[in-house]
């Protein structure tokens, strides 16, 4: 997901302002195992924590990759504390586990490549399951979103008829690589102007870009759109349905230990009502699934 190009000077500098210095040093906001720790009483499932890899069960941490600027899945409070439904989910298989969730700030474009070189344990960051993700990571499906687009209050905007929009994505999600380049191919290909693609490092950049004006469209995940308009529904608004419903999944080895140890973790926090209490807590049920599946997108 994320990064501009080619826009003016102000407005870089405005998502300069915005997204201020990353540090990618690991950032605890997890739990130990203990109902204590725990914001939802998960407590240790020795069994479970039995299946974890040797390297793993012994450091006592689980490693997760993170891009904290998706609210309300995953962003950072005031405090700069990363928080979010996917946070919690996050902590609740980790205290399954008897493990100490430790997030890693990440660009989400590095996320993927520093599962794969070793750097993380697994990465929860609002990941759609593709056919093409699938090749470097497996995936543990845990919930269903779409795409959904919002554009300025007032202002009637058509996300299957963009021709010539300036639209504001977060570089490298499903709506920057899968939908977008094929809208604005169509455009093209119909005698009319191309989509005017605007890639931000950041969703709240890409928000911010929509209410200033910057931006006559965003396109992101269903719950994504659904929580900024919540936030600023004085500036902007739906712009159609969510369409192209799509699974997110924890990111992990390919064909590593753990990839099943994660899908069963969550199947038992599923089946015990953890999960339905994180979602009901955020707001965004409606995506809920009920098994734990692994790459969905290559059974479909």
């Amino acid at each position: 997901m994320r990064r501009i190009l080619a826009l003016p000077v102000v407005v870089v500098a405005a998502a300069m302002m915005l997204t201020g210095c990353v540090n990618n040093a690991p950032t605890d906001t997890g739990s130990s195992g203990g109902a204590a720790a725990n914001a939802y009483g998960v407590t240790k499932d020795a069994a479970l924590a039995k299946l974890l890899p040797s390297k793993i069960a012994d450091s006592g941490k689980l490693q997760i990759g993170t891009d904290p600027t998706y609210a309300p899945n995953e962003s950072k409070d005031e405090s700069g504390k990363i928080v979010g439904w996917d946070i919690d989910l996050g902590d609740a298989l980790a205290a399954k586990l008897g493990l100490q969730a430790v997030y890693v700030e990440s660009k989400f474009d590095n996320i993927i490549p520093s599962i794969t070189g070793g750097r993380y344990d697994m990465g929860i960051s609002s990941f759609t399951d593709t056919l093409e993700r699938e090749k470097q990571v497996d995936f543990v499906n845990y919930y269903n979103a779409g795409i959904m687009w919002a554009s300025a209050k007032g202002t009637t905007v058509d996300p299957n008829n963009a021709c010539g929009l300036k639209v504001g994505v977060q570089a490298g999600t499903t709506e920057d690589l899968d939908e977008l380049p094929p809208k604005s191919k169509a455009c093209t290909d119909a005698g009319k102007p191309a989509i005017q693609v605007f890639k931000f490092d950041g969703q709240d950049q890409v928000t911010n870009a929509l209410v200033l004006g910057q931006v006559q469209a965003m396109s992101a995940d269903s719950p994504i759109t659904e929580y900024a308009i919540h936030q600023q529904s004085d500036k902007i608004q739906a712009a159609g349905t969510t369409f192209e419903v799509a699974p997110y999944g924890f990111a992990l080895p390919k064909g590593g230990e753990m990839t099943q140890v994660i899908q069963k973790t969550l199947q038992a926090l599923i089946d015990d009502g953890t999960y339905k209490k994180v979602l009901d807590k955020w707001g965004v049920a409606s995506g809920a699934v009920t098994e734990a599946q692994v790459n969905a997108a290559s059974k479909q």
